[in-house]
């Protein structure tokens, strides 16, 4: 099983003790048709996510703790591959923010899984105004550093940080 592969499982075993509520929810958020100028916050579905995020964060951290180096640099190596490949002005006209606070906002869209993340890569209308996870970012890089004493070099030469993905920037 690839790296990404494996992220997306872990991320929907994360998710699974959570209810199915909460999966309702994250499915509404990928399949809705997007209002323009539409404001979610505080509003179900995505209330419901954001207020289950931190013990999604907590379940993963909980199935990734007996992984290994090579497993958690795998796995690192696949969100920042993800978050690059979303880095794009399309995606941020929607959901605003800084340059920290658009990969928070793409931390959001890789946390809520493969559904939501494919629907945003294919309609950048569907991200969500104000919506983060910033932990979601290097979540597998601190996990890794506080489990073997060092980051992982993930050797993609590609970088997870606002605006390094050149072609989803174009001047």
């Amino acid at each position: 099983m690839n790296d990404e592969t494996r992220l997306w499982e872990m991320l929907e075993a994360a998710w699974a003790p959570l209810g199915p509520e909460v999966g309702q929810a994250r499915r509404a958020l990928a399949r809705r048709t997007p209002e323009p100028g539409e404001d979610l916050y505080g509003k179900p579905p995505l209330s419901l996510v954001e207020n289950a995020l931190k013990a999604f964060l907590d379940n993963l951290a909980e199935l990734s703790r007996d992984l290994s180096s090579e497993e958690l640099t795998g796995l690192d190596r696949a969100v920042e591959r993800l978050l690059f490949d979303i880095d794009r002005a399309e995606i941020h006209a929607v959901t605003d923010g800084s340059d920290d606070g658009f990969l928070y906002a793409r931390g959001f869209i890789v946390a809520l899984g493969r559904e939501f993340y494919t629907a945003v890569n294919r309609d950048p209308r569907v991200a969500i105004l104000d919506a983060e996870c910033e932990r979601l970012c290097y979540f597998f890089f601190h996990a890794h550093n506080e489990r073997f004493g060092d980051f992982p070099d993930t050797g993609s030469g590609i970088s997870r940080e606002t605006c390094s993905n050149r072609e989803g920037w174009p001047t």
